[in-house]
């Protein structure tokens, strides 16, 4: 899998960006602060839709703007797509598929594969577990696209309970009726819980081994690298050969809803749920967090993500559906022997997306297409790869189809 082309309008620091790339390593080279990492972060978009770097999209429109676009025209063997993002801060977010009408985003879910790595994401280790968990759930809906409906379905069940826990709160307050509705809100929960809980079980089960065999080869160090799961749900909490199934993960939440009781409704608001799990991760008996060095750190984040890629290949066995991998910035923090080795475990990518300051940080292992980006009349756009996103023939059927072309596809439903 690719992406031949990305276009961007009033993305971030873009009024208007045209980017051509090509399979294997595309480099773009630029001072820092000229806009790099946007289009890293563009990329990464139109896979996972949200960004690395914040928790809402209101920073990637340009100030003045209130909507982004991001397009891009992905390719798998012979097949092609297209799919153009309309990112509305505030309001549900679209996507048009091969020209047709825009419908939720979440339509484009599993269209296109990326793994990403940023310096950002070295707080998978030190940061706040809601990190830990939104990096679980990347990779369970690009492995499975329909746990992100089970992610929503959650998301909203959530909502809706701690509403009514926050309302009966008062002396007094609490009713036969709000016993009755939390009944019905707690076997909805339970069910998109279980979904959610055994997805990234599944998941984590499949990562551990190259995760810790990824850590040994960038740090060369003798603590092997590990994980658990820590949840609010017993049955599901620890490292798993065999995963509890989803009848049994419900049984398990709709017990600890029963046990939790009396203290949410003291509190007003839901305790049970994989919204509140984390990911522990180790290095040899400690917790990584608090304990590792900034290089050990930098390293396991590095092979966590190195690791879903690889979970995400083996996921999928069509040698066309390799993710796109993205480096964003990483060869600056590592040695020479440490560069070189990086570069031999990225080389099988189909394609490989590379940032950098200056052309020395990238080893010369890597031969690819070096693509400058610099800044031009205050405005940050890519350099001499300029294509007109009109010439390009959009194409449709079931999404992917010959990139020869064909008619495009049929109108859908907008939004709720």
């Amino acid at each position: 899998m690719y992406l031949s082309h990305l276009s961007l309008t009033n993305y971030r620091s873009y009024e208007q960006a045209e980017i051509d790339l090509k399979p294997g390593p595309n480099i773009l080279i630029g001072a820092n602060g000229v806009g790099k990492t946007n289009v890293a972060e563009a990329i990464n978009y139109l896979a996972v839709q949200h960004s690395h770097r914040v928790s809402n999209d209101q920073p990637l429109v340009r100030i003045g703007e209130n909507q982004a676009l991001a397009r891009g025209r992905i390719h798998r063997g012979e097949q092609a797509v297209s799919l153009e993002y309309e990112i509305n801060p505030g309001r549900s977010n679209r996507v048009a598929i091969n020209r047709g009408a825009p419908q939720p985003a979440r339509q484009a879910y599993g269209l296109f594969k990326a793994v990403m790595f940023a310096p950002e994401d070295i707080e998978l280790v030190t940061g706040q577990p809601d990190i830990r968990r939104r990096f679980m759930d990347d990779l369970i809906v690009q492995m499975r696209p329909a746990l992100g409906n089970a992610r929503r379905d959650f998301d909203r069940v959530l909502r809706q309970r701690n509403a009514l826990l926050k309302s009966g709160r008062k002396p007094g307050a609490w009713t036969d009726e709000h016993e009755t509705t939390l009944a019905v809100w707690n076997e909805h929960l339970s069910r998109a819980a279980a979904r959610l809980i055994n997805g990234r079980l599944h998941a984590l089960r499949l990562l551990a081994a190259p995760t810790s065999k990824i850590y040994a080869d960038l740090s060369n160090g003798n603590k092997p690298a590990g994980f658990s799961y820590q949840s609010t749900v017993p049955l599901a909490t620890g490292q798993h050969a065999e995963v509890p199934d989803e009848l049994q993960l419900y049984q398990a939440v709709l017990a600890e809803l029963e046990n939790s009781y009396q203290a949410e409704r003291d509190r007003g608001i839901t305790l049970i749920g994989p919204h509140r799990d984390d990911l522990i991760i180790t290095l040899g008996p400690a917790p990584a967090k608090g304990f590792a060095s900034h290089g050990e750190t930098w390293s396991l984040a590095l092979a966590l993500r190195l690791a879903s890629y690889r979970v995400l290949v083996e996921d999928d066995p069509d040698p066309n559906a390799k993710p796109v991998l993205i480096l964003d910035d990483v060869f600056a923090e590592l040695d020479a022997a440490r560069r070189s080795r990086l570069a031999e475990m990225t080389r099988d990518a189909e394609q490989l997306i590379v940032t950098a300051a200056v052309t020395g940080d990238i080893p010369h292992e890597l031969n690819g297409t070096h693509i400058p980006v610099e800044m031009r009349d205050g405005i940050s756009s890519p350099g001499e790869h300029h294509t007109d996103l009109a010439t390009l023939k959009l194409i449709e059927a079931n999404h992917f189809e010959d990139a020869e072309g064909s008619e495009p596809a049929s109108e859908t439903d907008d939004d709720d």
